[in-house]
């Protein structure tokens, strides 16, 4: 493979493999049963137990 066929395929595939990744993880962080430990992190900076 040369160069330039390497180039033209990172061009073209690996922006549509990387907003794929993007869309996956976004999707993943909103799924309902990921609310209860997204809102636990949001609110553990407030949590004082643990920081005295």
């Amino acid at each position: 493979m040369t160069y330039d066929t390497m180039r033209h395929l990172a061009d073209s595939y690996g922006l549509v493999i990387m907003v794929g990744v993007f869309a996956v993880l976004i999707g993943w962080a909103f799924l309902p049963r990921n609310r209860e430990a997204n809102s636990r992190a949001a609110n553990s900076i407030f949590d004082e137990a643990e920081n005295g």
